[in-house]
């Protein structure tokens, strides 16, 4: 999909029926209330990160039924003639508040408040989901990962293990939650993530012999580069890198076998050679789990690729979209009044919300507070909505580069225990005033 095309039909037809139904009862500019929120977070996890915020304001800015869209939905009679004449003219004119993006949350945070007519509301239920669910599963899962590498970079580099398209969301993802570069050209293209890379394999067996191979390398690229040194025997590749490169090299990559045993015996010879200052970075299969059982090898960076890209376990976050509040009639200035559903397993909580967080006296998270108006400011509560689109222009675009800085801070105020590695349950309770 180009970044100037319709994304009107990234949706489910049950939208456009929902539509069709309601403008053939009358209900359709009923004003209405959607909130976005997860019941419960992945199981083990004690709290997520909100992603996909920028995404989603650059496709609902793009969500319109154009001439192809229309034609579409009539030549395969999706909708009939009334409602394709409502989706010609359609533009979103409502309001969003959500969390920031790179925020936490929690079990029933209000993610995503969508206000407008219950028509131009409903059918972006899809759109939200799909766009939430994926990055935030991402950014949640990076977020571990970020936690567990205490600080020492992290390379995004999934590209090779998921769709091409969600490959770019995960890089952006990614960098929101911590991690440092990804390998994704379009991600530092379209979303602004650094980007980085070195060789693989591949390379090596290209040329003659591994010496070939580095030397080809340095000379294009300067010492300041990384090698792949696993190839064939490890201290041998090690010995030949420094003796083309110096103790200048920049890095050497190890992708196999025992990476913390190696690391420390790949450390030692480039100490005992003089190579101070060269970095040691280690790739293969790792997640946050294995990241930080490397905690103490001599490793100064970590790429990641497959559990990144799939949520560590966590593909998606299960976030639902459900209508929360209705007007008592189809009059403009008609008061809201609540609606929920039911559902065995599946209940929501009726009304309109708003979410603070509860800080204590040194400025550490104690609890995710949801009250059913706007609360008056106060000492230690945190407000998390904050204004996205008001009446249909977006408001609320950030960088990628505000959103990661706003994920270091809502970290840095969680408690201990949120960022332990352990199944555990959730850091913070949520309650409902």
């Amino acid at each position: 999909m180009s970044d100037d095309s319709s994304s009107a039909l990234l949706t489910d037809h049950y939208e456009l029926t929902m539509l069709q139904g309601a403008l053939h009862s009358g209900a359709a500019p009923r004003r209405s209330v959607f909130e976005m929120f997860g019941r419960r977070l992945p199981e083990g996890r004690r709290y997520g990160i909100v992603s996909g915020t920028g995404r989603f304001l650059d496709l609902l800015e793009r969500f319109r039924f154009d001439t192809a869209e229309l034609d579409f939905l009539s030549d395969n009679g999706v909708v009939d003639d009334r409602t394709l004449e409502w989706l010609a003219d359609y533009r979103f004119s409502g309001n969003v508040w959500g969390y920031g993006e790179g925020e936490a949350y929690f079990p029933g945070s209000p993610i995503l408040v969508v206000e407008g007519t219950f028509a131009e509301s409903v059918i972006l239920e899809t759109l939200a989901l799909s766009v939430y669910n994926h990055d935030t599963a991402i950014a949640s899962a990076a977020s571990r990962m970020s936690v567990a590498a205490g600080g020492r970079p992290l390379i995004e580099m999934g590209s090779r293990r998921t769709h091409e398209r969600s490959a770019v969301a995960a890089a952006r993802a990614a960098y929101v939650a911590g991690f440092a570069t990804s390998s994704n050209l379009e991600a530092g293209r379209t979303h602004g993530v650094p980007t980085g890379g070195t060789a693989a394999h591949a390379f090596t067996l290209l040329h003659d012999s591994e010496r070939h191979a580095f030397k080809a390398q340095l000379e294009s690229m300067g010492t300041g580069t990384t090698l792949l040194v696993d190839t064939f025997d490890v201290e041998r590749a090690v010995a030949t890198a420094l003796e083309l490169a110096g103790p200048e090299l920049g890095a050497v990559r190890i992708d196999s076998g025992d990476l913390g045993a190696t690391a420390s015996r790949v450390r030692a010879q480039l100490d005992a050679l003089g190579a101070t200052g060269t970095r040691i970075v280690v790739t293969g299969d790792l997640d946050e789990y294995s990241i930080l059982a490397l905690a103490v090898a001599p490793v100064d960076g970590y790429g990641v690729g497959t559990s990144l890209v799939t949520g560590s376990g966590a593909p998606t976050v299960s976030l639902v979209y459900k209508l929360v509040a209705r007007a008592r009639g189809l009059e403009a200035d008609a008061p809201l009044e609540p609606v929920a559903k039911r559902s065995v397993g599946k209940p929501s909580r009726g009304g309109r919300k708003w979410a603070s967080r509860r800080l204590d006296d040194k400025g550490i998270a104690v609890a995710e507070e949801v009250f059913p108006h706007d609360p008056s400011p106060g000492v230690g509560l945190r407000p998390l909505l904050r204004p996205l689109v008001s009446e249909g222009v977006v408001v609320g675009r950030e960088s990628v580069h505000e959103a990661r800085e706003r994920h270091r801070s809502t970290v840095a105020e969680l408690p201990e225990q949120a960022l332990r590695m352990s199944r555990g349950e959730t850091a913070l309770p949520t309650v409902f005033h």
